[in-house]
């Protein structure tokens, strides 16, 4: 009787130390879970708002972005470097959607302005867009080049200087022989480059409202409302 008295105690004890095992365990974790479940339901909240915001709209490479100036561009007084501001005119669409909208503002830049020469090289007027901004965000792009340029006047130059000596000596040399061709060639030769100073001005001028269409180089993602 003894002995079954005994067998039972033991068994008794061993069942409570095991539960006592268990029960320590189970404390120590219910403190972090305890501690990480506010992250946890800013993890969920997270998660389902991704879930439920519309997808952004991508708009692939080689689509075409039509702009009007803001303001006037000339090669002779613009710089590379200098900003400029543009209103998109026509809307981009993806899928269906307004991507882009018409009078969305963009941003862009003048890689290249070189005026005419007064004798000879013409002028050169380059730019890009680099930003567009759609609703209240702005959207980094990159774009191929607007180019503008003109022909020097170098050989009419020429022919305008040698045909005004020309014609000045023939007028020299009837008035006063060799004395007044000499004196006739100065005088032409100073007319005939007069001309040219005056007509060999070819910059490029893209007044406000000029239209500029630009393509994208790569894809641009615009976030839906």
């Amino acid at each position: 009787m003894n002995r079954y008295f005994a067998a039972i105690s033991l068994t008794a004890l061993s069942v409570g130390l095991l539960v006592a095992g268990c029960q320590k365990p189970a404390d120590q974790q219910s403190g972090p879970d305890a501690n990480s479940s506010p992250s946890m339901a800013e993890a969920a909240k997270t998660a389902v708002k991704k879930a439920i915001e519309p997808k952004p709209l991508v708009v692939p490479a080689e689509s075409v972005i039509a702009v009007v100036l803001d303001q006037t561009i000339s090669s002779k007084t613009s710089r590379p470097g200098d900003r400029f501001s543009a209103t998109v005119e026509s809307p981009v669409e993806v899928e269906g959607k307004v991507a882009i909208p018409k009078h969305a503002r963009a941003e862009g830049i003048v890689n290249e302005a070189k005026a005419a020469g007064r004798f000879k090289g013409g002028a050169a007027l380059s730019l890009t867009l680099t930003s567009v901004t759609v609703n209240g965000k702005d959207y980094e792009i990159q774009t191929s080049a607007a180019m503008r340029s003109s022909k020097g006047k170098g050989k009419r130059t020429a022919v305008m200087v040698g045909g005004g000596a020309a014609g000045g000596a023939a007028i020299g040399a009837i008035a006063g022989g060799g004395k007044g061709a000499a004196i006739g060639a100065l005088i032409g030769a100073a007319a005939g480059t007069g001309g040219a100073g005056l007509t060999g001005n070819r910059d490029i001028t893209l007044p406000a409202e000029t239209a500029l269409d630009f393509t994208l180089l790569q894809p641009v993602h615009i976030k839906q409302k």
